[in-house]
């Protein structure tokens, strides 16, 4: 080792020599003593605000964590609240409207509105609990997976379910260049063209006048909602803004004139295979890719009829998954 150390002093040479008698001379000298003990307490100071930095640093992670698990759970105790009131769930007695023998004979009101067996009287949503959970289900992973694209739900009544959209939205701190689309005539259901669509021939009743009418015809006057009344229940909630557009009229002739857009999130809720067939024709084109498609209806055998039929010519062989008794959805993968 001594040997070692020798070798490298001989190569270092006259410099190091130099260097080690200045410092052996400077032990002794005052002023170099004092500028060692002024460097030392320096360090010692600087020691001691880097520990109350650290601390402070701590202190202010876990302020943030508190912070962040309180705004979890304002936004949490919001959407809850919101589920509630658009589906009439909060309110005693419960708001129970119209419902089949069925319904009547194997759930008690509370199932019945908590599944969307029955038409409220007075609920923005005719749709269940789980169904509005799939919506935010939907929007919460495109927005975490920052898939592009609007949502749109074609067929919504009294709005309740794009309003939830529009309130996951706001939720979630209203992310840039996100709009919630809302298709509907305003006028109720259309009239089933059997001929062209002969899936839809058990629909022809519906629109007939009440004399002609089957005793167990759907009253289309319980679905003919107007666009005030839906942008007026918008308003209720504090959710009615630009970010929300309405496309009134049939879906053959407003949703050609959004065909170029690109969908996130797109929900049907139109019943009629041909209302079916139009939405998948000018939206599916376009939903981005872990995007969600879906289907309020497929219960309805004309609506499933139009869904299947898309799905083999088009190839798409994502797995249908299901949501309730009615809906079922999927996610595009590619």
């Amino acid at each position: 080792m001594t040997q070692e150390r020798n070798r490298y002093i001989v190569a270092l040479g006259a410099p190091w020599r130099r260097g080690v008698s200045a410092i052996r001379r400077s032990r002794d000298s005052p002023r170099l003593r004092e500028q060692l003990r002024s460097a030392t307490r320096q360090r010692d100071r600087a020691r001691r605000r880097i520990d109350r930095l650290v601390e402070r640093a701590a202190v202010l992670r876990a302020d943030r964590a508190d912070a962040r698990a309180q705004s979890d759970e304002n936004r949490r105790l919001y959407i809850e609240l919101l589920k509630g009131a658009l589906t009439h769930t909060l309110y005693r007695p419960l708001d129970i409207g119209a419902r089949s023998d069925y319904v009547k004979r194997e759930l008690d009101d509370e199932q019945a509105r908590v599944l969307g067996r029955d038409w409220p009287q007075f609920a923005q949503t005719m749709v269940g609990v789980a169904r509005l959970e799939n919506i935010q289900h939907c929007i919460e992973t495109v927005l975490r997976d920052n898939v592009p694209g609007d949502f749109i739900e074609t067929g919504i009544w009294r709005g309740g379910t794009v309003i939830f959209m529009r309130g996951l939205l706001r939720a979630h701190g209203d992310p840039p260049e996100r709009l919630v689309f809302a298709a509907d005539s305003f006028q109720g259901l259309p009239v089933a063209n059997a001929e062209e669509y002969p899936a839809d021939a058990p629909f022809e009743h519906i629109n007939k006048p009440r004399a002609g009418r089957r005793p167990d015809a759907l009253d289309p006057s319980l679905l003919a909602v107007s666009r005030r009344d839906v942008q007026r229940n918008f308003e209720l909630y504090g959710l009615y803004d630009d970010r929300v557009r309405f496309l009134e009229g049939w879906f053959r002739d407003t949703l050609p004139t959004v065909r170029d857009r690109s969908w996130a999130v797109i929900r049907l809720d139109g019943d009629f295979y041909e209302s079916t067939m139009d939405a998948l024709t000018n939206l599916y084109p376009n939903l981005s890719v872990g995007g969600f498609l879906v289907v309020d209806d497929f219960a309805i055998g004309a609506c499933r009829e139009a869904v299947d039929d898309y799905r083999r010519e088009h190839g798409i062989e994502e797995p249908i998954r299901r949501v309730d008794w009615t809906a079922v959805y999927w996610r595009r993968e590619t």
